[in-house]
Formats: structure tokens, C-alpha cells, sequence
């Protein structure tokens, strides 16, 4: 029996307008720009029998990820001071790191593995990816699973 996959991800540019209108009213009504759905509905241009709809199957990728553990693997330089630079960026953006695992250097880099804990970001996870990407000497940030 083949059966089609019951999720996919996207990219929003292929989605039909509709789709993005009800992520941005569910957004609205989250964030407490609206509150209601007649006004969030109204503010995006859509129908509230549209909202309807699809409110409870059309998810931002980063809202799938919101308020749960995320795997991240992130591939440094070894050189003193990379890693806690790295869990700052956690610390200060409200992640809740709950576990750390690092394997021997090789090369000039070890990889390091962080599981946390994401409902408490000041941010996507995707900002805070980018962010710690961007850090001198880390090589390489990336969610491996969440």
C-alpha cells in the first residue's frame, strides 16, 4: 500500500494567497494586534469562513517549531571561547539549553550537538540559527531535528 506523505514543507512563494492570509491572521490574533477574528480577518483581506477554514492546518514552519526541543548540530573551529559564545547566544535569546554533547576535535573543529528547549525565544528559530551561525568560528549551525 503507498500512501502520500501527510506533511510537507513549502515554500511560501508557491503557496496559494489564501494560505499566507490565514497565517497572517492567526499572527494578528497571537501577537494581540487583533482580537478578534473578524478584525484579524477584515485587517488581511480575507473571509472569517476562509480563517475558519484553514486556521488549524496552515502553520508557519517556525511556529511547528515554537515551544518545542530542537536539535541543533553546529560545527565550530576549536579554539577557546567559541563554545560559550555559542550558549550565550542561547542564554540571551531565552533558549533553555538541555543538553550539550561534544566530540574530540579533528582537524581544527569539533562538532557540537545542543538539544533545547525553544517556547522561551525572544525570536524565530530560525533568527537564532542565522545569529549563531554568523558567530566568528562557528563553521556550520543547523537544526537536525525538533
Amino acid at each position: 500500500m503507498n500512501r502520500a506523505p501527510k506533511y510537507f514543507i513549502v515554500d511560501a512563494q508557491a503557496l496559494p494567497e489564501i494560505f499566507l492570509k490565514v497565517a497572517e491572521a492567526k499572527r494578528l490574533l497571537e501577537t494581540g494586534e487583533e482580537t478578534t477574528v473578524n478584525g484579524a480577518a477584515r485587517r488581511t483581506g480575507i473571509s472569517r469562513s476562509a480563517f475558519y477554514k484553514y486556521k488549524d492546518t496552515v502553520r508557519p514552519f517556525n511556529d511547528m517549531l515554537h515551544g518545542r526541543i530542537v536539535t541543533l548540530q553546529i560545527m565550530m573551529k576549536d579554539e577557546p571561547g567559541i563554545l560559550s559564545s555559542v550558549l550565550n547566544i542561547f542564554a540571551e535569546r531565552g533558549g533553555n539549553i538541555l543538553t550539550i554533547n561534544q566530540n574530540l576535535p579533528a582537524g581544527g573543529c569539533a562538532v557540537v550537538t545542543i538539544a533545547a528547549e525553544t517556547s522561551g525565544l525572544k525570536m524565530t528559530l530560525e533568527e537564532l540559527v542565522s545569529e549563531a551561525d554568523g558567530l566568528p568560528g562557528v563553521l556550520k549551525c543547523e537544526v537536525l531535528a525538533g
